[in-house]
């Protein structure tokens, strides 16, 4: 479960860009967040796994308050939160495997790592999970010989070799086309049914969010004006999402939550 209340992020003296944002992700769920760009969706992920700093509020991941954690307990707590990338983020000159294994560097000693030197558990481990998204026959070939596709379930196995409690996909399909897209969107879907896993998605593609999610968070201007199932975002949610511009943003903003279902 994570429970997220009054999250506030402010850069320097600037306008908030997450205001007082209260938002609850239980278990083995798939939740997308749609909105138009500059709405915060990126920062709140970033939030969660505190690779941005929160300014104030509360982040609770199965009950540890992840926004008060320093140093080794904050390394620990990365440790269960698996993140996927749009830019993949692959170390291109390492295979496959190589690439997949550094979803344990929280959990192995630093020399093993340097000298490749993997647990037999995490390898066996590795090939169960590449197996299971359709990549094992790419163990052994170097990341940058690989499709946008393929590139992106390694950095889906790369997550789940983490043993997360959660995971975070950060607009995981806009590098891809649009077929390959919808075989990642099924494969997250699929994932997080299988493993009993918690999904949160920031998502660009309206259509795949309501066909692959089971719940739509509409956000605009740092606050959640939509929460509801993908049938509920009809056509005037979608305008209260996607309407308006950053010169009507300080008007807009008191009537927001009468929107949010």
């Amino acid at each position: 479960m994570l429970r997220i209340s009054r999250l506030v992020k402010r850069y320097g003296n600037g306008e908030p860009v997450l205001k007082d944002l209260d938002l609850e992700v239980p278990g083995e769920s798939v939740v997308s967040i749609i909105g138009a760009s500059g709405a915060g969706k990126s920062t709140l992920l970033r939030c969660i796994n505190r690779l941005v700093e929160p300014t104030s509020g509360s982040i609770l991941l199965n009950d540890l308050e992840l926004t008060t954690l320093k140093r080794e307990n904050l390394r620990k707590a990365r440790r269960r939160i698996g993140m996927i990338f749009q830019g993949f983020n692959l170390v291109d000159r390492l295979t496959v495997m190589e690439n997949v294994q550094c979803g344990r560097l929280g959990y192995i000693p630093y020399w093993r790592a340097a000298l490749r030197r993997y647990p037999a558990e995490d390898i066996e481990r590795a090939f169960q999970l590449m197996e299971r998204v359709g990549i094992a026959h790419y163990a052994n070939k170097r990341a940058d010989e690989l499709s946008g596709g393929e590139r992106q379930r390694v950095g889906v196995v790369r997550a789940l070799m983490q043993d997360p409690d959660i995971l975070l996909a950060d607009e995981p399909t806009a590098s891809l086309d649009p077929v390959t897209s919808r075989q990642i969107m099924e494969l997250l879907q699929r994932l997080a049914n299988e493993l009993h896993l918690p999904v949160l998605i920031n998502i660009h593609n309206v259509s795949e969010a309501k066909e692959f999610t089971q719940r739509i968070v509409g956000m605009r201007f740092g606050r959640i004006i939509f929460d509801g199932k993908p049938d509920d975002l009809d056509q005037d949610a979608m305008d209260s999402v996607y309407s308006g511009t950053s010169e009507d943003k300080k008007a807009s903003a008191p009537d927001t939550d009468k929107v949010a279902t």
